[in-house]
C-alpha cells in the first residue's frame, strides 16, 4: 500500500510540473494507453493523502534505481524508518483534520439544537433539587425506586437487567421489557452513565437514572432515535451479576 503512495505522488507532481510534455503524449499501444489510465487512477490517491512537498528528482532516480542492482542511496532499514515516520506524522494530520471536522460540526449542532441543550440543562437543574434524587460528580443523578441486597458489580463484571429507556419528552427509544428479555452486557461496555451508576446498585436494586449527554451519547447522540446533546432516562433493574 504505502509503495502505492510513491507512484501516485510521482505521476501526479511530474505531470503538474511538466505539463507541456504531457498535452504531447501520443498513446500509440494499448499498453501505451492501459499505462496511462492506471497512471491516471493511482495518480488520484496523492490528492487524498494530501501529500504536496515531495522532492521529484529523488522519487524519479529512486525508481530507476530500484531495477538496478546495488545502487539503492538509502538502505531497506532507513527507508522502512523514514516510511514509518511519514506514516505517523500522515496519521496525525489526519487526525487532526478530522477533530477540527469534528469540532465544526459540533458549533453547528449546537446552534441547531440550542432549544433541546437549554430544555435539558433547565430540567436537569430542577431534577437536582428534588429530595430523592442525589447527584455525582460526573453529573449523574439516580433516584432508588427500590434497593438491593445483593452484591454491586464491578466494572469488569457482567450484567444482567432489565431497563426502559427514554428522551425528555417521554419518547421511548428502547426497552427490554417490551421485547420480554433482560439484557445482559458488560459493565464497562455501555455509556459513562451507565457505567458509573451500575456500580452503585446492589442486585435486585431497581434506579431511575437521569444521564446529561455528556455522560451519554455525547453531542452525536445515537441513530435516529436518540439527537444529539440528548439528556436520558432510564428505568434500570439489576437482576443478576453473571459469571464472567
Amino acid at each position: 500500500m504505502r509503495r502505492l503512495l510513491i507512484l501516485p505522488a510521482l505521476l501526479f507532481l511530474l505531470v503538474a510540473s511538466c505539463k507541456e510534455e504531457a498535452k504531447k503524449l501520443t498513446l500509440k499501444t494499448f499498453n501505451d494507453s492501459l499505462s496511462y489510465a492506471i497512471g491516471t487512477n493511482i495518480a488520484t490517491s496523492i490528492e487524498r493523502d494530501k501529500i504536496d512537498s515531495l522532492n521529484i528528482d529523488a522519487l524519479a532516480t529512486a525508481m530507476r534505481d530500484y531495477n538496478v542492482k546495488d545502487t539503492s542511496t538509502m538502505t531497506k532499514a532507513e527507508m522502512a524508518s523514514v516510511m514509518k515516520s511519514f506514516s505517523m506524522e500522515h496519521q496525525k494530520k489526519m487526525q487532526e483534520e478530522q477533530m477540527k471536522q469534528q469540532k465544526e460540526k459540533e458549533a453547528k449542532d449546537r446552534i441547531a439544537f440550542k432549544d433541546e441543550i437549554a430544555a435539558g440543562e433547565k430540567f436537569l437543574k430542577e431534577n437536582a433539587a428534588k429530595s430523592d434524587v442525589k447527584t455525582t460528580a460526573s453529573g449523574l443523578q439516580y433516584k432508588v425506586i427500590k434497593e438491593g441486597k445483593g452484591a454491586i458489580p464491578k466494572a469488569t463484571d457482567k450484567v444482567k437487567v432489565h431497563y426502559k429507556g427514554t428522551l425528555l419528552n417521554g419518547t421511548v427509544f428502547d426497552s427490554s421489557y417490551d421485547r420480554g428479555e433482560p439484557a445482559v452486557f458488560g459493565v464497562n461496555r455501555v455509556i459513562k452513565g451507565w457505567t458509573e451508576a451500575l456500580q452503585l446498585m446492589k442486585v435486585g436494586a431497581k434506579y431511575e437514572l437521569y444521564i446529561p449527554y455528556e455522560i451519554g451519547y455525547g453531542v452525536g447522540g445515537a441513530g435516529e432515535k436518540i439527537p444529539p446533546f440528548s439528556n436520558l432516562i432510564f428505568e434500570v433493574e439489576l437482576i443478576s451479576i453473571e459469571s464472567k
